[in-house]
């Protein structure tokens, strides 16, 4: 670790873990041989699985599961909240007992594009494509790849082809 680092004690970072300079970690779990980019909060209660990438100035929030051997691209922002609110009904500023962490799961194997956003309570199928700048609203099936805001599956990955990580 370095002094650009800001790393909470309660993070559980795996064996081999790579992290660039400039990012926040806490509360969170980072699995073996991850890579971890410059510009990157995970906020606690996250957990990013082995072997994945995370790319620059990516969000990953409360709530998050990123199972084992995820690309996560640039600029990515996942949201815990359908309704988020910054005060409650009588002017108070809301707390955590205000309101309930939404769950996102990234299965194992999924590549998810630069720019996109994921909203809560979705999960995103094992090696499915989600394309850069997409905004995933609803669940993506495995091996689906899917584009555009909301995100609509384009098509489905098949086995053997020479072209199975290619985007039409």
């Amino acid at each position: 670790m370095n002094s650009y680092n800001s790393i909470a004690g309660d993070v559980k970072l795996g064996k081999d873990v790579r992290l660039s300079k400039f990012i926040n970690l806490y509360g969170c779990e980072i699995g073996d041989e991850t890579k971890i980019g410059a510009f990157v909060e995970i906020q606690k209660n996250a957990v990013v699985g082995k072997r994945c990438k995370i790319s620059s100035h990516t969000f990953i929030c409360e709530g998050v599961v990123i199972e084992d051997g995820v690309f996560v691209g640039h600029g990515v922002t996942f949201t815990n909240d359908s309704y988020p609110r910054a005060t409650r009904a009588d002017g108070n500023l809301q707390t955590e007992a205000d309101w309930k962490v939404e769950r996102t799961l990234v299965k194992e194997g999924a590549s998810i594009g630069s720019g996109a956003t994921i909203l809560s309570q979705v999960s995103i199928g094992e090696m499915a494509i989600v394309g850069a700048g997409s905004v995933v609203t609803k669940d993506v099936p495995p091996k689906a790849i899917v584009a555009g805001n909301p995100a609509r599956v384009l098509r489905y990955i098949d086995e053997g082809t020479e072209d199975d990580n290619a985007i039409e």
